[in-house]
């Protein structure tokens, strides 16, 4: 069905005339690494269409100045033809009218086929596609050091039991245990981690995507906070403030066993030469291996006037969801493809790993969106729900029962 699903697309692609040539303008943050590579591929599969890219790039920019830029553009009535927009922003930029309507080129590409219905929500304003899907990551993954796992003498932990009888033999060696980024998004990263490996999807749901009281000042939630707290012991006193990717390095290099993080602490372990299972293990984190938490890099495209431009910006859109493409982009990034017609044998043990969970958790009901990486509430909530989470991890004397409290009136502002 897949391989059928990437020839028809393929087909599709081949059969778009090149005659009407337009420039599509594409804010975006990918300058640099497997990233510039991979958007030099959307590129020259534009261009042999007839179309212009230009860039509208910056630097880092996934933060509050390329969103600012974005919107005075829009406002001026200078919109680009796409902007790298992710998870629950599009609803917001879907309110102001300002998208494109994508119906036409899902439709033909088979959209509602080719992605799970989660992503397929996520890609939609109300009921209308308006993006256009690149990728999938896990966050709910544990990076662990071969070496070290062998020399202690451990086992891949399937249970939070098991996950600190490891840590306790690792620290015992005298390494560090777990490498830790002390940062709010790593912190709340790591947070909703045990939340779906204490709790499971369906708790997940309830407690950090619906914000259910019940949910939220339970004694499943005090479970999750007590787990939390207790990873914290396993960390270096210079965890605060260190970036995500120097963590990993820790791991890479044999300083630390252990991480909590999503897949694109992969591409660390690969640029230093590493394998997977020979060099480093990737496992579902602690209780979670029958779910799988999400976040998605999406194209979301704004409304244009120049019927040439329309053009080019539809080549793109159906550009972005070619198998060819898909794979490409995913290969450099260390993700999986969000269309599921795509083939996973140039992939790598953990993208494969990562794939078939990523349908299995579809398929029963245990997919669910990450609320640190912006995939279930809108930003203002989760920034509270961040702050709360951060507050509890840094200041020991913070209670369970008071961080409950928090939560829920986080949740209630």
């Amino acid at each position: 069905m897949r391989s059928m699903l990437a020839f028809a697309a393929a087909a599709a692609l081949a059969a778009v005339p090149h005659a009407s040539a337009g420039e599509v303008e594409v804010l975006h943050w990918w300058t640099s690494g497997g990233e510039a590579r991979s958007v030099q591929s959307l590129k020259d599969m534009l261009a042999g269409q007839g179309h212009q890219w230009r860039d509208f790039a910056v630097a880092g920019g996934a933060g509050g100045e390329a969103m600012a830029a974005l919107r005075s553009r829009v406002l001026a009535g200078r919109a680009p033809a796409a902007a790298q927009i992710n998870g629950t922003a599009l609803q917001e930029w879907g309110r102001m009218k300002v998208l494109a309507n994508l119906d036409d080129v899902a439709r033909e590409q088979q959209w509602d086929v080719r992605l799970v219905p989660l992503i397929a929500q996520a890609m939609k304003v109300d009921g209308h596609y308006v993006a256009a899907p690149v990728n999938v990551h896990r966050i709910n993954w544990l990076w662990i050091n071969r070496a070290l796992l062998d020399r202690v003498g451990g086992r891949t932990p399937q249970t939070w039991d098991q996950f600190f009888a490891l840590a306790d033999r690792l620290q015992k060696a005298g390494f560090i245990a777990l490498a830790h980024g002390g940062q709010p998004w790593q912190d709340f990263t790591t947070f909703e981690t045990v939340a779906l490996g204490v709790g499971g999807a369906e708790f997940y749901r309830r407690a950090l995507v619906r914000l259910e009281p019940a949910a939220l000042k339970s004694d499943t939630m005090a479970r999750v906070l007590a787990t939390f707290r207790r990873l914290k012991a396993y960390t270096d006193a210079k965890a605060p403030g260190r970036d995500w990717s120097a963590a990993t390095g820790m791991v890479v290099r044999g300083e630390a066993g252990m991480q909590l993080m999503g897949d694109w602490a992969k591409g660390e372990f690969i640029a230093a030469g590493k394998q997977p299972v020979r060099d480093f293990i990737c496992a579902s984190a602690p209780g979670s291996d029958r779910a799988y938490s999400f976040t998605v890099d999406s194209f979301a495209m704004f409304r244009l006037n120049d019927a040439v431009a329309v053009q080019a910006q539809t080549a793109l859109a159906r550009t972005i969801m070619d198998p060819r493409f898909q794979e490409t982009f995913n290969l450099n990034k260390g993700s999986i493809p969000a269309g599921l017609g795509v083939e996973m044998g140039r992939f790598d043990h953990c993208a494969q790993e990562s794939s078939a969970y990523f349908v299995a958790s579809s398929m029963i009901g245990t997919l669910v969106p990450s609320v640190a990486h912006k995939m279930a509430l809108p930003e203002r909530t989760a920034a509270r729900l961040r702050d709360v989470v951060s507050r509890f991890w840094n200041h020991d004397a913070t209670s369970v029962d008071d961080t409950m409290a928090a939560l829920l009136h986080a949740a209630r502002e």
